[in-house]
């Protein structure tokens, strides 16, 4: 699964953990995501995010 990098702060999605802080189960994948979901680092929404090179 790929991670994502959020391009304000740096912060690395990784779906294998997942986002538990935030109600967001190991192993979901960031296009499944809720739209409303935000960087746990600095709050950038969804759309700050890329793919890791």
């Amino acid at each position: 699964m790929k991670k994502y990098v959020c391009t304000v702060c740096g912060y690395v999605y990784d779906p294998e953990d997942g986002d538990p802080d935030s109600g967001i189960k190991p192993g979901t994948q960031f296009k499944d995501l809720p739209e409303d979901w935000v960087c746990p680092v600095c709050g950038a929404e969804k759309s700050a995010f890329e793919p890791e090179s």
